[in-house]
């Protein structure tokens, strides 16, 4: 009785500090998640605390190295969860739990952990050739994670899939626009705009075989920044026109399309200028008011 009693605070342990990490270091989808039915928000937390710790690993680590091993760590963690294993890690306990009692497909995980350790393995200087490449890099690390969350709660819909996927495109596509000051700040380049968008704009730089980007025009970069919205726009729009395809229980899983289309807003509202101070205010570049009552308007009136 002990023991079993043991097991149970460790699960519940576990799951509350995945929704502390959810909260800690991605506070709009912490909102999302509070959207949803009880039961299906300790998988969803469980999901989504997975998807904080790994794409958090190159970030937290000292040495790039170092975030590669947490990375690799990741993907024999996933495999021996679904073995049965024992893995000394909360996120990872409370991940056992949910694959326990909900059938989510070891796919979708590890296709998430190996976009991010190939992301990882790019030299700095290495650029994404297309706008194609960011789009499959988001659905590997975003759709992924609303795949996993519709299949733990038992939601069978291919529109919902499907819608699952241009939100997870959108929502990657436009975070990844919103870093770019970031990883300016940490590089020196901009290597999440694609080489064919760069050069279009005037922002490539070729020395000595190395293709870089870097912002000799702002007025270039904003130029990049809207083409690259427009595609996350797009996918959103596309993600929208089959809502009415997509079943009730689903919608709310679909809720991150909520974020997303306010970071588009607000990049619209600076001109594109991912350098503009209102983009860090607040949630997201809005007041956490008007975050929290826009996303609980879409939630009660059944939208994403």
């Amino acid at each position: 009785m002990n023991g079993g009693a043991s097991t149970s605070s460790g699960v519940r342990a576990a799951f509350s500090y995945c929704v502390k990490q959810v909260r800690s270091y991605d506070y709009h989808h912490y909102l999302c998640l509070l959207e949803l039915p009880l039961n299906m928000r300790k998988s969803a937390f469980a999901l989504r605390a997975f998807n904080v710790e790994t794409a958090r690993a190159m970030d937290v680590a000292s040495d790039p190295k170092i975030g590669l091993m947490r990375l690799l760590w990741w993907q024999e963690a996933i495999d021996k969860i679904y073995s049965n294993k024992l893995v000394d890690h909360p996120v990872a306990r409370a991940l056992a739990h949910v694959m326990s009692e909900h059938k989510v497909s070891r796919s979708w995980l590890k296709r998430s952990v190996e976009a991010r350790i190939n992301d990882a393995q790019r030299e700095i200087t290495d650029v994404p050739e297309t706008i194609d490449e960011l789009e499959r890099y988001a659905e590997d690390t975003t759709s992924t994670i609303l795949y996993s969350t519709l299949e733990s709660g038992g939601i069978k819909s291919t529109a919902a899939d499907h819608a699952a996927s241009h939100i997870g495109k959108a929502s990657g596509l436009s975070l990844l626009l919103k870093s770019i000051p970031y990883h300016a700040n940490r590089n020196r380049n901009f290597s999440y705009i694609p080489a064919d968008v760069a050069e279009k704009h005037g922002l490539l730089v070729k020395q000595g075989g190395v293709s870089e980007v870097r912002v000799d025009s702002r007025e270039g970069l904003c130029d990049a920044v809207f083409e690259m919205a427009s595609v996350a726009n797009a996918h959103l729009r596309k993600a929208r026109d089959l809502a009415g395809t997509v079943p009730d229980e689903a919608r709310r899983v679909l809720l991150p399309s909520v974020p997303t289309q306010i970071v588009l807003d607000v990049l619209r509202r600076v001109q594109f200028d991912v350098f503009d101070p209102r983009m860090s205010r607040g949630v997201l570049g809005v007041s956490p008011l008007w975050f929290q009552l826009k996303l609980k308007w879409y939630s009660l009136r059944g939208k994403y």
